[in-house]
C-alpha cells in the first residue's frame, strides 16, 4: 500500500511551499475543508451525460452513486463533464470526434490533481474514446458502462432498436406498413435511457471493455435502468480507490493477451465490425501492435455463441438475464488468457468462477452454436489492398459469393439523388459501390455502408445485395455490406478506379474482393484519377484532415499513436 505522501494529488494539496499553500486555499473555495481530501485518492468521474445523448441520459443521476462509492472507500471524488458524443444526432458522425473525447480526456487526467478515474459512457464512439485516453494517461482507471436500453415493443411484438428500424423502414418503402403503423413504431422503439439494446457497436464495446478487464464482472450487459446498475457505479466508484492504493493501473491491464481476449469475445459475441478499426486504435495506444489480420486469424476457430440481433434472435435484456458476458466468456475459458490481471484485482479467471449460463438459446453452447466461425471476416484483393471487413454472419448466406456489375455512387449525396434512377438498370444481381466515405472523404467514416436498395427491388420482396463502400455501418445494420474499404477512395484507393458495370467479384469462403478488370486498365484509370478538394480548411475539421490514418490503422491521430511519453506537469 503507498504512503498518502505518494499520491499524485499530494503534489498539487501537499507540503508547505506556495503551491501547497495556493491549492488549498482554492479547494478550500470550492467549499472544501483541507482535512476532507488531503492524503485521501482524489477520483475524476469522467462524465458523457448531456442533454441530447439520450444513451447516457441516466448518467447525470449515477455519476451521485459513483460519488457514493468513492466516499465510502475513503476517495475524494471530482466530476469532469466531457464532451459527449451522441450517435444519435451529432453529425456527419461521432467517429469524427472520436479521438478529439479520447485526447480531451487524456490531457484531463494528465493536467489535473487526479490519482484515478471512472469512465462513464456507452455510445458508439465514447467507450473506446474513453478508453484510448486513460491508457495514454496511464493511471488507475475503471469503466462504468452505460448499459442497455429495455426491449422496444410494438403490437405484442419485440423490437431491437435499429436493426427492427432499417426493418421496418424498409416495409413502409415498400408499401407494407404505412404512417400509422411507422408511428407506433417510433413510440416503442427505444422506450428507456441506454444504449441500443441489440448487439450493435455500443454493446460491443462496453462488452470490450468487460473482457479487458476494466470493468466490474457482468457490468457490460446491465439494463441502464435496473437497480442493479445503481449499484455497479457505486461499486466500482469504491473499487477504483482501492485500485489507487494498489498502484493497479490501465497499462498493467492492458496488454497483448488482454487485447487477443477482445477480439475473441467480439467474434463469438457476433459483434459489430465498428471494434475492428476502434480496438486497433486502443491497442496502438499501448504501443501493441493489431492488424486486421489478426481479427480473422482469431474468426477461424471462434464461434459465435451470442444469439443476439442482428445476427440472432434475442436482446441484451435476454442476455443479461441469460448470464450476460461472464456467462459467454465462461464457455470460452480454453480460448483465452484467463491468467491475467483485471480492475478486482483478481485474474480473468477468478472473476469467471461464478459464471452461470440460464438459457442455451440465448447464450449458446460450443456444440450448438450460432455459426461455426466468429461473424466478422476480414478481405483482400485487388478491390482492398489493406483490407475490407464483412458481418457475414448477418448476411444472406447466398451472398457470400457473388460476381455482379458495379453500380457506383461518389458519395452519399449522390446515392439517395439516384437510388431509384431507372435508367441505372439495377437488379437484384447488382453490387451497389459507394465511395467517398472513408476517414477523410467521409469524412470521419459515416456509417452509410448498409446502403439503401432501389424501391422497386423492395417491392420485388428483395431485401439484401451486394454493398461495397469505404465507409462504416451501424452496428445494428445488416446485409451483404462490405465495409471500411482501405485505402479508401478519397486518397487514391481502387474504389476510385471502379466504374460502372465492372464486374465485382465478394467470395467471403476465400476471404476475396476484386475488380475484373485487368492491370493495364486500373493503371489507365489511375494516371487520369486526381484528388479531391480537401474537405476542411480550418478548424478541428483541418486538423483532424492532416493526421487522421486509415481504417485498417484504426483512424487514429498519428500524433496520438506515436512512440514516446509527455512529461507530467509540474504542480507550481
Amino acid at each position: 500500500m503507498r504512503n498518502p505522501e505518494e499520491l499524485r494529488s499530494h503534489r498539487w494539496f501537499g507540503g508547505d511551499e506556495l503551491r501547497g499553500f495556493s491549492h488549498r486555499a482554492r479547494s478550500r473555495q470550492l467549499g472544501y475543508n483541507p482535512e476532507e481530501h488531503l492524503g485521501k485518492p482524489v477520483i475524476a468521474i469522467l462524465n458523457t451525460w448531456s442533454d441530447i445523448n439520450p444513451c447516457h441520459l441516466h448518467l447525470r443521476e449515477r455519476a451521485e452513486q459513483v460519488k457514493r462509492g468513492v466516499w465510502q472507500a475513503g476517495g475524494f471524488p471530482l466530476e469532469f463533464p466531457v464532451a459527449t458524443l451522441s450517435e444519435t444526432f451529432q453529425k456527419p458522425t461521432p467517429m469524427l470526434y472520436r479521438n478529439l473525447l479520447s485526447l480531451e480526456t487524456e490531457e484531463i487526467l494528465r493536467s489535473y490533481p487526479i490519482d484515478g478515474a471512472v469512465l462513464m459512457g456507452g455510445c458508439d464512439k465514447t467507450t473506446p474514446a474513453l478508453l484510448m485516453g486513460a491508457a495514454s494517461a496511464g493511471l488507475p482507471a475503471i469503466f462504468v458502462p452505460a448499459g442497455p436500453m429495455l426491449r422496444g415493443h410494438w403490437r405484442n411484438e419485440v423490437l431491437g432498436s435499429g436493426t427492427d428500424m432499417w426493418k421496418y423502414w424498409d416495409d413502409k418503402r415498400a408499401g407494407l406498413i404505412g404512417d400509422e403503423e411507422l408511428s407506433e413504431l417510433e413510440r416503442g422503439l427505444a422506450r428507456s435511457p441506454g444504449t441500443c439494446m441489440t448487439m450493435g457497436t455500443a454493446s460491443t464495446m462496453m462488452s470490450v471493455a468487460e473482457v479487458l478487464g476494466l470493468t466490474l464482472p457482468g457490468a457490460a450487459s446491465i439494463p441502464a435502468v435496473d437497480s442493479a446498475h445503481h449499484r455497479m457505479a457505486a461499486a466500482s466508484g469504491a473499487r477504483v480507490v482501492d485500485m489507487v492504493w494498489e498502484d493497479l493501473t490501465i497499462t498493467k491491464i492492458l496488454d497483448e493477451r488482454a487485447y487477443a481476449d477482445a477480439i475473441t469475445t467480439v467474434l463469438a459475441l457476433g459483434g459489430s465490425t465498428n471494434a475492428v478499426i476502434h480496438l486497433i486504435a486502443m491497442a496502438g495506444r499501448g504501443r501493441i501492435p493489431l492488424s486486421v489480420d489478426d481479427f480473422d486469424a482469431i474468426a477461424r476457430r471462434v464461434p459465435v455463441l451470442a444469439n443476439i440481433r442482428p445476427g440472432g434472435d434475442w436482446l441484451m435484456e435476454d442476455f443479461y438475464y441469460a448470464g450476460g458476458l461472464p456467462g459467454l466468456l465462461s464457455r470460452l475459458t480454453d480460448l483465452l488468457h484467463t491468467d491475467r490481471v483485471t480492475v478486482t484485482g483478481r485474474t480473468l479467471g477468478e472473476n469467471l468462477e461464478t459464471a452461470q449460463v440460464h438459457d442455451d438459446d440465448v447464450i449458446r453452447t460450443r456444440e450448438n452454436p450460432v455459426a461455426t466461425e466468429g461473424g466478422v471476416a476480414v478481405l483482400r484483393g485487388n478491390l482492398a489492398p489493406s483490407g475490407a471487413v464483412i458481418k457475414h454472419l448477418a448476411a444472406d448466406p447466398r451472398l457470400l459469393v457473388h460476381t455482379g456489375p458495379a453500380v457506383v455512387f461518389d458519395d452519399y449525396r449522390d446515392l439517395k439523388n439516384r437510388i431509384n434512377d431507372p435508367a441505372l438498370g439495377i437488379t437484384e444481381e447488382s453490387v451497389l459501390v459507394l465511395r467517398g466515405s472513408g476517414p477523410l472523404g467521409g469524412p470521419g467514416m459515416p456509417e452509410y455502408g448498409m446502403l439503401p436498395l432501389p424501391d422497386h427491388l423492395l417491392a420485388k420482396g428483395v431485401r439484401d445485395m451486394v454493398r461495397v463502400s469505404d465507409a462504416r455501418m451501424s452496428g445494428t445494420s445488416y446485409g451483404a455490406c462490405v465495409l471500411h474499404v482501405a485505402p479508401e477512395s478519397h486518397v487514391g484507393g481502387p474504389l476510385a478506379l471502379v466504374r460502372d458495370g465492372d464486374p465485382i467479384t465478394l467470395d467471403v469462403p476465400s476471404r476475396r474482393l476484386s475488380i475484373d478488370v485487368d492491370d493495364a486498365e486500373l493503371q489507365h484509370r489511375r494516371e487520369r484519377w486526381s484528388p479531391p478538394p480537401p474537405r476542411f480548411e480550418r478548424g478541428y475539421g483541418a486538423l483532424y484532415s492532416e493526421h487522421i490514418t486509415q481504417a485498417d490503422e484504426g483512424c487514429d491521430f498519428d500524433f496520438l499513436a506515436r512512440v514516446g511519453e509527455n512529461p507530467e506537469p509540474d504542480a507550481q
